[in-house]
């Protein structure tokens, strides 16, 4: 009897899963055959998920073209998105160091008035942020995409609860045999958190990766050269507004990178979220 129930609870939940994962995958797999169609069949029929005839002129058309430099606009996101990720794991990693390992006055306060810093929209910081930018001479450059966003709390807060989950007598032996604080970070706290810091890696390279507004509004008026991806495909959809195919081609190619990088680090992902909120 029991067995049959859990069964039945299996069956219900996988069908939902289905349910989910097919409307997750329908968009996907409508942009990637309007990216295949001719212009008339995407004018036709544009709900057909099998193309009539497939082609691909739009991926040619978006390489080929000399004012959309695809490629460039790639790597600028790849270098921009890799250098605010690497430094973002050291400022969060350090925080959450402190947070939750060391011992100070008033530190969970501290810690609860920090996290308490996401209810705050972030439209409301663009006109500071944006000051701030011009004063530095930042501009238009890369560092206004690299630096300002190494405050986000999200990291901090997951890299926290997973440092809370390291036994204390570790921490504790540690400082006994002579270890300072960042020798324990080295030797203790990063090589158990490997998966926590995937996790984290991951979900900024994407936030950075896909950010389109602050980078449309620091690159406003610049060299196309500069452009990060989004900015570029956004150029793109205005350039040349009905033609679907191109726009669909080029949003494919903009979600690669993070579907490859998930793909190849999907089991330490999953790992990390899970021991994230067990102590």
């Amino acid at each position: 009897m029991i067995r049959s129930v859990i069964r039945r609870r299996q069956r219900i939940s996988f069908i939902i899963l289905l349910i989910v994962c097919a409307l997750w995958l329908v968009p996907l797999v409508w942009g990637f055959a309007t990216s295949l169609k001719m212009p008339n069949d995407i004018s036709l029929n544009p709900t057909r998920l099998i193309p009539e005839k497939i082609t691909f002129m739009h991926y040619e058309k978006l390489f080929s073209r000399p004012d959309t430099p695809v490629m460039r606009w790639m790597l600028n996101s790849f270098i921009i998105a890799t250098s605010h990720t690497l430094l973002y794991l050291i400022v969060a990693s350090a925080a959450a160091y402190a947070f939750s390992i060391l011992k100070f006055k008033f530190r969970d306060q501290i810690f609860w008035l920090v996290l308490g810093t996401t209810m705050i929209p972030t439209v409301i910081n663009l006109v500071p942020l944006i000051t701030m930018m011009i004063d530095f001479g930042w501009f238009g450059t890369w560092l206004a995409l690299i630096i300002p966003g190494l405050g986000g709390v999200f990291g901090l807060f997951l890299l926290r609860q997973f440092f809370l989950g390291i036994p204390h007598e570790l921490i504790e032996s540690a400082r006994i045999d002579g270890l300072g604080n960042f020798g324990i970070f080295m030797r203790i706290v990063l090589p158990l958190s490997k998966s926590a810091f995937m996790v984290t890696a991951l979900f900024s390279f994407m936030g950075n990766w896909n950010d389109y507004l602050w980078p449309l509004i620091i690159f406003s008026g610049t060299d196309a050269n500069l452009w990060t991806l989004p900015v570029g495909l956004s150029k793109i959809s205005g350039t040349y507004n009905y033609d679907y195919g191109l726009t669909m081609a080029a949003a494919l190619l903009a979600i690669i990178p993070v579907i490859v990088v998930y793909a190849l680090l999907q089991d330490k992902i999953i790992e990390g979220v899970a021991r994230t909120g067990i102590k």
